[in-house]
């Protein structure tokens, strides 16, 4: 296996920029999902690192190979298409023979990797059936078979569990992880799906617009988004964006006990005072973060807040923090957990809570937000503060 690289990558298609200068390192044996909307140009980058697409700008390097005018059959890459593009008048095992039969490898040496890859994905006893007798999950089997027998440098999936339902592509997205840790090989993943990038990849790179947004694991791209797009396309439900101005005064709350808003017996520090007016509500500034917030003085900020920080009802008693009223409009039980769809004001917030709160639509309930786990993003450029 080896490392992928680009550099300063670009791709117009007419005065459509579909990739706009991106620079990554795909390191050997690590699998590195692309995720973004549907034209954000994830596809496009791969179908740049196999060949099928022609450079407009920069370099691609396999390995420490410049590929940029490496015809694709020679890039000892494999692909693994959506749709899964088996010949329906070979069996199962002619089709993951056929690209090595083009490169006239010995009968035995074929008959060996097909027969290796079929046990790894657990579909020996399918070897002769044709793809029509075949279901989705066991037709993509069929189709990595066919890749994983090539044993190249680097493996590119192009949204492979799309055409699944719902249950296999939960079951096989686990079967993909597994098999990529059993052959440790450098995988490129695209995907429009973030439960997928979230629970697929070592590292996540999030793309909008031919642009590359946020790079990092999934603890990052999660916990600490770069921007607002990232914030609000990781995941579900999406995060809350509340419109709140920078103010100066007493929060309507104290904190809770043991917190100390400055240094032990002296003055509080700079900022400490600072709060969050969203119009029907007023949010302390936790200390941490009150430095940061000094130049937004008198300015709107993004507070972005995941629903699970959210607390509503009884959860609010004991949290320290300001309790405001918010107006229930939805409620979706999930069975281990229910999504409450409220209205403060002019904001719309989803909570994610537990099965046993007593909320109805119509509603008056109290809510907090846990101060400490709120994302801050400069309203102007969506950058987080």
């Amino acid at each position: 296996m080896a490392k992928v690289t680009l550099k300063n990558v670009t791709k117009r298609f007419g005065s459509v920029v579909a990739v706009d200068d991106i620079s990554l390192e795909i390191r050997d044996k690590e699998c590195l999902v692309v995720v973004g909307p549907s034209g954000c140009g994830k596809s496009t980058m791969l179908r740049l690192v196999a060949g099928l697409e022609e450079l407009t700008a920069g370099e691609i390097y396999i390995g420490d190979r410049l590929v940029n005018d490496v015809p694709p059959k020679d890039r000892d890459i494999a692909m693994v298409f959506q749709n899964y593009a088996l010949y329906p008048h070979m069996n199962v095992y002619e089709n993951m023979a056929f690209g090595l039969k083009l490169r006239r490898f010995p009968r035995a040496e074929i008959d060996r990797r097909v027969k290796e890859a079929a046990d790894i994905l657990g579909i020996g006893d399918l070897l002769k059936r044709r793809p029509r007798q075949l279901s989705g999950g066991q037709r993509q089997r069929v189709a990595l078979g066919r890749a994983i027998v090539r044993e190249p440098q680097a493996f590119l999936m192009d949204e492979p569990l799309s055409n699944l339902d719902a249950k296999l592509r939960v079951q096989m997205r686990t079967e993909l992880r597994k098999l990529h840790q059993r052959l440790q090989a450098t995988t490129i993943y695209v995907t429009h799906d973030q439960t997928e990038a979230m629970t697929m990849g070592d590292r996540i790179v999030v793309m909008n617009q031919g642009r590359v947004q946020q790079v990092g694991t999934p603890d990052e791209i999660y916990g600490r988004p770069a921007n607002l797009f990232v914030a609000g396309f990781i995941g579900s439900p999406p995060m809350n964006f509340l419109e709140c101005r920078v103010t100066t005064g007493a929060a309507p709350a104290p904190p809770a006990p043991g917190t100390a808003h400055g240094p032990a017996g002296g003055a509080p520090a700079e900022g400490a005072n600072l709060c969050l007016d969203g119009g029907s509500f007023t949010l302390r500034v936790p200390p941490s973060r009150a430095q940061a917030l000094l130049r937004y003085k008198g300015r709107p900020v993004v507070v972005g807040i995941r629903p699970e920080d959210v607390l509503a009802g009884p959860e609010t008693e004991r949290s320290g923090e300001p309790v405001f009223q918010a107006r229930v409009e939805v409620v979706e039980p999930l069975g281990a957990e229910v999504h409450l769809y409220l209205k403060a004001g002019p904001h719309l917030i989803t909570a994610r809570v537990g099965p046993a709160i007593a909320a109805r639509p119509g509603d008056l309930i109290p809510v907090a937000l846990r101060m400490d786990k709120v994302h801050m993003f400069d309203k102007e450029t969506g950058a987080a503060v």
